[in-house]
């Protein structure tokens, strides 16, 4: 009875904190989007929000450990610029704008997802009949042979398409926003990321989430009660594929060039697949709610470390410990697993419905009758 009540009241404690966290956000959304730098930023959570939960669908609900989910995200980001490219100078917009601009945009976007999903299940079928490391090691793997793929594409080159170089480096992205188009179109980004996470977690609610659920508690006893485990397997890494490819297009869509260096596995920046993976574990693998959170976090902790001023202010030792990021990161990671293991928000999910409700039903604190509660045990 204890234990629940604990587990009662964290649940309260969180659903209070997210409450407000939502609030604050809420309402510093206006003045982050008056800005162009605001606006970038949000853009920028955006996709890492996406890419975080998508990722823990194959962590944290599957129980398979990947490295390579950020080769997902290039697939998607070259795709949908490759095919605004391609429309635009085929004469199907000449502006970014317009009936014919939006339904390119949401072909492009579409189109980066499925072929994300395509690219995760050729990789899935035959990578996801290994195990723990063996897996990581091929899907590390992949993520480096998508990245020196994309750069012997001939289309892919600094030309783009039409110049066909086989150039490795940048080329002009026809689906980058200028700054002020950042401000315009802000709203796609947040209606994209509301509707993927509200997809993932009616996915990991369905009869498929708990399907992959009992494949990660217990495999040997979920094929015996009829599961199909390598389908399930490949059908979670496909749908993980895919919205990561949307979280590519989203990037794509928020940079005027691109490069497979971001999307490298030994990139500096957070944009890295080891990333995303500390983003999950910290947030709680097994919680989309947490895996946004974390996400939202390091990411802000990134930029503050990287652009704030306070840094500087403080002392030497403490100025040269930030100026190797990964090593806060790596601090960070190492302090929440030594006091949570399971993550900050466990397999906790976040509801503002029961959250009001809790806050104003009066529930919290009713005692319970003993034979009553001996009744409910």
């Amino acid at each position: 009875m204890t234990n629940r009540n604990e587990k009662k009241a964290g649940g309260y404690l969180l659903n209070t904190l997210l409450s407000a966290a939502v609030i604050v956000l809420a309402a510093m959304a206006p003045q982050l989007g008056a800005s162009v730098k605001g606006v970038t930023i949000l853009w920028q959570l955006c996709y890492f929000i996406i890419l975080a939960c998508s990722l823990n669908l194959v962590m944290g609900f599957l129980g398979q450990l990947s490295l390579g989910h950020c080769g997902f995200m290039g697939v998607g980001a070259y795709a949908a610029a490759l095919i605004s490219l391609a429309f635009q100078r085929a004469g199907i917009y000449t502006e970014k704008s317009g009936a014919a601009f939006m339904l390119v945009l949401l072909i492009c976007i579409l189109a980066a997802g499925l072929l994300a999903a395509l690219v995760g299940l050729l990789v899935g079928i035959p990578a996801l009949r290994m195990k723990g490391d063996y897996l990581a090691i091929i899907t590390l793997g992949f993520g480096l042979i998508i990245v020196n793929i994309i750069n012997n594409l001939p289309f892919c080159g600094m030309g783009g398409l039409s110049q066909g170089s086989a150039a490795p480096a940048l080329y002009a992205n026809g689906l980058g926003f200028v700054a002020k188009q950042l401000v315009s179109y802000l709203w796609i980004p947040v209606v994209l990321t509301i509707v993927c996470v509200a997809a993932m977690f009616m996915f990991v609610r369905s009869k498929y989430g708990r399907a992959i659920m009992a494949i990660r508690d217990n495999e040997i006893a979920a094929a015996a009660s009829g599961i199909d485990v390598s389908h399930y397997k490949v059908l979670t890494f496909a749908v993980g594929a895919f919205f990561a490819g949307i979280a590519g297009a989203i990037f794509a869509m928020c940079s005027s060039t691109l490069s497979t260096a971001s999307f490298n596995f030994t990139s500096s920046s957070i944009l890295n697949s080891t990333f995303i993976v500390v983003m999950v574990v910290i947030g709680g693998m097994g919680s989309l709610t947490g895996s946004s959170a974390a996400a939202v976090l390091l990411y802000l902790l990134n930029y503050t470390i990287k652009n704030g001023k306070w840094v500087h202010a403080l002392p030497l030792f403490m100025r040269q410990a930030f100026a190797y990021p990964m090593l806060v990161y790596s601090i960070v990671m190492v302090v929440v697993i030594i006091f949570r293991p399971h993550g900050i928000f466990g397999t906790y999910e976040f509801s503002l419905y029961n959250s009001v409700s809790e806050l104003f039903s009066g529930k919290r604190g009713k005692k319970v009758p003993v034979k009553e509660a001996a009744e409910n045990e």
